[in-house]
């Protein structure tokens, strides 16, 4: 993992994390409601890596 996303890549997930660990302790709803929007933007940045990958015509 460390080879994919680099040190400040696993430092910026844990940061996600610990954030929404606090949420949920004080907002439960609000933190399950920030998880999917994380979700469906990290959806979105997948969709756009592996156009921009296709249209270099690396996969």
């Amino acid at each position: 993992m460390r080879d994919t996303l680099g040190l400040e890549g696993i430092a910026g997930v844990l940061v996600v994390f610990v954030g929404i660990g606090i949420l949920t302790l004080h907002d439960p709803v609000v933190a399950g409601a920030l998880m999917v929007v994380l979700a469906g933007l990290a959806l979105i940045a997948k969709g756009l890596a592996d156009t921009v990958m296709r249209s270099f015509g690396l996969k």
